[in-house]
């Protein structure tokens, strides 16, 4: 009577095997997956009536797939006391092409762009209630680097003078460019839609993709 507990032991051990290798598909199809969504999503999006700490958890735990959390202030709603949750991220220079693991760029433009320029964004989520419901508004800042010159131009910012005047170079940044500030592009929308629909899908359906890593 061993044989028949084996083979059920061992049917066993193939099923967990399956769920696990279908799981750990998910998540890595997950992660892959950086394209927005193909069909418009209002922003602010209107969530339905649910209990405030599960909304804002599962916004919390969806922003911070895309970007690290830096404060939050949770929503608030109940009979007696009112207040919109607000939560915003530290910047984060933009993944390449190089890096599909990383989801703050979206696919095609969004990553090409962080690729051949320093990009970096920035995710602020406000979660208004409304009634029993809510609405969320994701805003996705976008700058792009402003530097003296180019990575690899020719001139350079200490040119040689002919009037006998002594140039000095001061501090050991020798000839890498440098950093001047950071110059607003606006607002990222394709990063907006694709929050908006994590966090949709999130609230309104079950998720079965992947646990929380």
């Amino acid at each position: 009577m061993l044989v028949p507990r084996f083979r059920n032991v061992a049917s066993l051990l193939l099923v967990i095997g399956c769920l696990l290798v279908v799981a750990g598909c998910g998540q890595l199809a997950y992660r892959l997956d950086r394209r927005a969504p193909e069909q418009f999503i209002p922003n602010p999006l209107e969530l339905p009536p649910l209990e405030d700490q599960f909304v804002w958890s599962q916004v919390v735990d969806t922003v911070d797939d895309y970007f690290r959390i830096s404060r939050e202030q949770p929503v608030q709603n109940s009979a007696n006391y009112l207040l919109d949750g607000r939560l915003e991220t530290s910047y984060r220079v933009g993944a390449s092409v190089l890096e599909p693991w990383r989801k703050d760029s979206t696919a095609g433009f969004e990553a090409l762009q962080s690729t051949l320029q320093s990009i970096r964004r920035k995710a602020t989520v406000i979660v208004r209630p409304r009634g029993a419901a809510y609405t969320v508004e994701v805003i996705v800042q976008k700058d792009l680097e402003d530097t003296d010159r180019t990575q690899y131009a020719t001139e350079t910012t200490a040119t040689r003078r002919h009037d006998g005047t002594v140039v000095r170079q001061v501090g050991g940044a020798g000839d890498s460019p440098q950093t001047l500030g950071w110059i607003s592009l606006g607002r990222d929308t394709s990063l907006e839609q694709r929050i908006l629909r994590d966090i949709f899908q999130r609230v309104t359906e079950q998720d079965a993709r992947r646990s929380h890593l």
